[in-house]
């Protein structure tokens, strides 16, 4: 008996509009229609302009700040459930709070878990995301969880700037394992920046582990926030003798005076996806789309197709 698939809505939440509408002219179709209604107080209630019974419904949205991504997310979870969708899905290309996924100090909430409940609380189906901080926060997840990998979108960037003595980098330890699988794509060596932090966004001191004479430097991470460790990690690396040094960030977070760091820095280029649209342009901020994978993903969703064919780099 030949499989059945039921039809598709897509709908974008306020926080990631022009990826979803990307997303979907990647599948071919159009976004569907959800309202947001706001009362004069900030309180907003979304609904669908259109029926949604029996469909498989994707709904895209980023929780970055502000945490009204999140609430409205899981409204439109609730709303589509409330309207007999027959299966729900949130395409979240950055996941919030995914640092918050242990205790490592006494008396803190595990903000990523705490998410995760949230999601399947809520009525989730599956989730669809990108690059988590950590991929052990799968786990959190009683549901299935499709983890984009965007190493897929960066590698054929880099290959094409054919640069010719490159390493690749790892701006912190928690890193290195993310570091040593960018670099199998290109067979090239790894090299670690060891920093000490004094609190949350702020270093105190700044090691280099390894060779980067007459390198070419790829600094590797899946988040850039105040671009501070960037920053630092290009300097030194320069410092070393280094030929260039650029950084692929799959979330651009950019928060504070990131933007000012990035430009002052030593980076050539910092290689960025849209998971999070950016607030400002940049002469050394390089947008790669992430709307094609995502719409193959859905598809492959959608018609009960291998979602693991997309991590395959040409």
């Amino acid at each position: 008996m030949p499989l059945q698939f039921n039809p598709v809505k897509l709908f974008a939440g306020s926080g990631s509009q022009e990826l979803a509408h990307l997303i979907a002219d990647a599948y071919g179709r159009e976004l569907g229609e959800v309202v947001i209604s706001r009362f004069s107080d900030g309180e907003y209630q979304p609904h669908f302009n259109e029926s949604v019974r029996g469909c498989d419904v994707f709904l895209i949205q980023s929780t970055h700040q502000p945490t009204d991504n999140l609430m409205e997310l899981l409204m439109m979870i609730d709303a589509a459930r409330r309207a007999s969708a027959h299966y729900v899905n949130a395409v979240i290309p950055y996941f919030g709070l995914a640092r918050q996924d242990r205790k490592d100090k006494p008396r803190v909430a595990i903000g990523a878990k705490l998410v995760a409940n949230l999601l399947v609380a809520a009525g989730i189906n599956r989730i669809m995301t990108m690059d988590l901080h950590a991929a052990q926060i799968q786990g959190f997840f009683d549901v299935p969880v499709d983890h984009l990998d965007a190493s897929i979108i960066f590698v054929p960037y880099i290959k094409s700037l054919g640069l010719g003595h490159l390493t690749i980098a790892s701006p912190d330890m928690g890193g290195s394992y993310r570091a040593r699988s960018f670099a199998k794509f290109f067979n090239a060596e790894v090299v670690i920046c060891d920093k000490r932090r004094k609190r949350a966004n702020e270093i105190e001191a700044m090691t280099l582990i390894g060779d980067v004479t007459d390198q070419d430097i790829v600094l590797i991470d899946d988040i850039c926030d105040t671009a501070g460790t960037l920053a630092k990690a290009a300097g030194l690396i320069m410092e070393r003798g280094a030929r260039s040094v650029r950084a692929v960030c799959t979330h651009p977070v950019l928060s504070g005076k990131a933007y000012e760091t990035i430009e002052n820095s030593a980076l050539t280029e910092l290689i960025v996806t849209d998971t999070i649209p950016l607030k400002h342009s940049s002469p050394k901020i390089r947008v790669l789309s992430t709307a094609e994978l995502f719409a193959k993903a859905i598809s492959n969703v959608n018609e009960h197709g291998s979602i693991s064919q997309l991590f395959r780099v040409e």
